[in-house]
């Protein structure tokens, strides 16, 4: 992707549509508001998602049994959520390391989606009773915990490189 006509960020930081430091002005922008729609999906994820599991898993879930909910609404609602958390994450990830190639990157969401939101929902089709693996493949798909994992492993390896050349 060599630039993108309408902002002339996502191709490189010598885009012929925008000069540098709007670039630079630009990127941190699209940082903050990144980050403001993730804490904005934590925020409203009861008024914005349709998750019974929720409540059943801030109370005594141990003890307490499933509560009845619809399965493709709970899939669907899951889904959504992964795509809005994936998909700030994947332009946040871009805008930390715009020099870097992040298709692998994009390619490895898609098959984790694909594998966690199946697991999703053949564990709760199958093993209702298994409350773990509900609870953490619900994780999972809830929370943007692969931009922690790859900003410092993306990091580390431009430092890597850096220090290379």
């Amino acid at each position: 992707m060599e630039s993108c006509c309408y902002c002339g960020y996502f191709g490189s930081t010598n885009s012929r549509f925008m000069p540098k430091s709007s670039n630079r002005f630009l990127r941190y922008g699209l940082l903050f508001c990144c980050a403001v729609g993730l804490l904005l999906v934590r925020a409203l994820e009861t008024r914005l998602f349709y998750d019974p599991l929720h409540d059943y898993f801030k109370s005594d879930y141990l003890t307490a049994s499933l509560p009845e909910f619809d399965t493709v609404r709970l899939t669907v609602g899951m889904a959504l959520r992964f795509v809005v958390n994936s998909g700030s994450s994947l332009l946040m990830i871009r805008l930390l390391f715009p020099k870097q190639k992040i298709t692998w990157l994009l390619l490895l969401y898609v098959a984790l989606f694909l594998l966690l939101i199946a697991s999703f929902v053949l564990v709760l089709r199958f093993w209702p009773e298994n409350r773990f693996a509900i609870f953490y493949v619900r994780r999972f798909l809830i929370q943007p915990l692969f931009l922690l994992l790859f900003v410092p492993a993306l990091y580390y390896q431009q430092s890597v490189r850096l220090k290379k050349s």
